[in-house]
């Protein structure tokens, strides 16, 4: 199957950003909650997987290898870039409660990746609804927080090496991180999910790995 066949129809593919090439500089970090985030979802049959970052093919493939699973990527990362540039944050809550066309509870599992770091509060907030609305009963959401105040305006592109590793590739941003999220202030965000594993990476980021709980006894799997 190729990289097309697993990446499920977009809105607009005239839009799809080119893959990112991965050069030898890249910086390799390990990884403690994407093996996890892999296992949550082996057990699930046909698999839907919600990317928030931009298109890396290699990523797609290793998505497409592990899991056989439809993926949708939505790069919020640049919606969130035309927003400041065209001065229009304050309209970015509004945009991001439409912004997906995903019927709810029909994702199992979604890749974060550190977009709340670059969020305003009432940004963060309607997306993490619009995220819990889209994750199906038992789906998994992963997301990384800085735990260092913000230094550099750049964004990271997250490529997987395996299981274990993920290579950091920064690229110019128009907005910087924003204060660092506690811990209190994450978990509120995501209310209607719970904390499956929490770790604090050598290189300060935090991973978390959230799940939605599942249905009642006596409702409708």
């Amino acid at each position: 199957m190729g990289l097309l066949d697993r990446l499920a129809p977009r809105r607009n593919d005239a839009d799809v950003p080119a893959s990112p090439s991965v050069s030898a500089e890249d910086p390799i970090f390990a990884t403690k909650a994407l093996g996890k985030f892999l296992a949550s979802l082996t057990a699930r049959e046909s698999r839907v997987l919600l990317d928030l970052g931009p298109v890396v093919g290699s990523n797609v493939n290793f998505f497409g290898e592990q899991l056989g699973c439809k993926i949708f990527v939505e790069d919020i990362f640049r919606d969130l870039d035309r927003h400041v540039r065209n001065g229009t944050l304050e309209d970015l809550p509004a945009f991001l409660k439409k912004r997906f066309p995903q019927d709810s509870a029909s994702v199992d599992g979604i890749l974060c990746w550190d977009l709340m770091d670059y969020m305003d509060k009432p940004s963060a907030q309607e997306l993490a609804n619009e995220l819990t609305r889209l994750l199906r009963p038992e789906g998994a959401l992963l997301g990384f927080f800085a735990n260092l105040p913000p230094r550099e305006t750049r964004y990271t592109k997250y490529i997987i090496v395996d299981e274990v590793n993920l290579k950091h590739r920064s690229y110019d941003a128009a907005r910087g991180r924003q204060p660092i999220l506690l811990n209190r202030d994450i978990i509120r965000l995501f209310s209607g999910l719970r904390v499956s594993d929490s770790f604090l990476l050598q290189n300060n980021l935090r991973e978390i790995l959230f799940r939605k709980p599942g249905y009642l006894a006596g409702e409708p799997g």
